[in-house]
């Protein structure tokens, strides 16, 4: 009788570490820099991303730090909201002599994605939409609308401005 009671406890030990919850569950857009030739390009200027609020009762003056000082970059990942249907992103191009900032609006369709009861809600999303300023970014382009837990896919390429 203790042999099987103590099989038994192993059996339901395993039963219940057999969860397929993912380990690393950001889901993020990717952003590749590239030249006006299409070829990969690295970022000499500052740049940092900051989510605007989009809740009128926020009095902060702050707005979200999504991405800090990136320097001497090609790529980049910074995470995408779950509860709006539009993010708005700052993106702050800083170096000695300047200092341009650009608004993005992405707007997005959630899509609900579960895993398992014993695994945290999580949500994918469509991109339908991209807008953009033109202050520092040439232009921003669309390459793939899924964004899921894969962190291979690039989902924009961004082409900044050439400067003299």
């Amino acid at each position: 009788m203790k042999r099987f009671t103590y099989l038994f406890v192993v059996a339901m030990i395993a039963a219940c570490s057999s969860i397929d919850c993912p380990v690393d569950a950001i889901v993020q857009t990717k952003y590749q820099i590239r030249n006006s030739d299409g070829t990969e390009l690295k970022l000499i200027d500052t740049l940092t991303i900051v989510s605007a609020r989009q809740n009128g009762k926020d009095t902060s003056l702050i707005d979200p730090t999504l991405y800090n000082k990136g320097t001497n970059i090609s790529e980049f990942s910074i995470p995408i909201s779950y509860q709006h249907p539009e993010d708005i992103l700052r993106f702050i191009f800083t170096n000695d002599s300047f200092r341009e900032t650009d608004t993005v609006w992405i707007k997005k369709n959630d899509i609900p994605h579960f895993e398992s009861v014993d695994c945290s809600a999580n949500f994918f999303h469509d991109i339908t939409d991209v807008r953009y300023t033109q202050h520092a970014i040439d232009s921003l382009v669309l390459k793939n609308s899924l964004v899921d837990y894969d962190k291979k896919t690039v989902h924009f390429y961004l082409y900044p401005k050439t400067r003299n």
